[in-house]
């Protein structure tokens, strides 16, 4: 069976209606809005995935947010993590605006591109298990593969990285290996690595794209200084130095 393309792959997407949970809950929200979007339409579907076709860096986010995402119908589109995001971005030429703010407010990215693992918004935030398997499997796999160019993979989150991890181990890859002197990772070998902020890993298979994690930039991580705008920065550009440097 000949691979989907990104297109096929978003118009997939945006129709999906796998988990009935998630499902639920979005159109929900959408009948609900807040009182600052009481006059807006809420896309109250699956958030598809965006960027550069030709892309070499790939971002994993976890999921739209209800009054985000789920709002504007755009990853990252409308919440405080996507304002951290985009300004990151554009600081590091990876867009060419700092703001995302709607579907056809003019954002591009450059040489990036954003998925996630649920490409709906989940209830307080919190997929299951469960559901982050179905749409990784269903989307996030198909989508890496299509994505024949990437050649670094941002994981914003725990999570992120952990499913990634999983979709190379299912698909044969090993462990990857530390590249930075990062505190927390995991041993060379056969162990499963670590998260850490910053950490960035390689596969012994050089075609493999490296993981570089993050802390993702929610609300929580934000407010509580675990994430600062220069922390966020400095990952975007260590992708740019990276990507000079392949």
């Amino acid at each position: 069976m000949p691979e989907r393309s990104l297109k096929q792959l978003q118009e997939e997407m945006i129709s999906c209606c796998a988990c009935p949970r998630l499902v639920a809950w979005r159109e929900e929200v959408g009948r609900h809005p807040r009182p600052a979007y009481r006059n807006q339409r809420y896309w109250s579907r699956p958030v598809s995935s965006f960027g550069d076709p030709n892309a070499r860096l790939l971002i994993v986010g976890l999921a739209p947010a209800a009054h985000g995402g789920n709002r504007t119908g755009r990853m990252f589109t409308g919440d405080s993590s996507g304002d951290w995001l985009f300004r990151a971005l554009y600081k590091a030429g990876f867009a060419n605006r700092p703001t995302s703010l709607a579907q056809d407010d003019g954002l591009q990215l450059v040489d990036a591109y954003i998925t996630a693992l649920c490409h709906c918004a989940p209830p307080q935030n919190r997929p299951t298990v469960q559901e982050m398997n179905t749409c990784t499997t269903k989307f996030l796999r198909p989508e890496i593969a299509a994505l024949q160019r990437v050649r670094i993979i941002v994981c914003l989150g725990q999570l992120a990285f952990d499913h990634v991890l999983r979709l190379y181990r299912q698909a044969g890859a090993g462990w990857p290996q530390p590249v930075t002197e990062t505190p927390a990772l995991g041993t060379a070998g056969g162990h499963k690595p670590r998260f850490a902020h910053r950490s960035l890993f390689a596969y012994p298979q050089s075609t493999l794209p490296m993981l570089l994690c993050s802390y993702h930039p929610s609300r929580q991580n934000t407010s509580t200084k675990k994430l600062t705008e220069p922390m966020l920065d400095e990952i975007f550009l260590l992708a740019r130095q990276a990507l000079s440097s392949l």
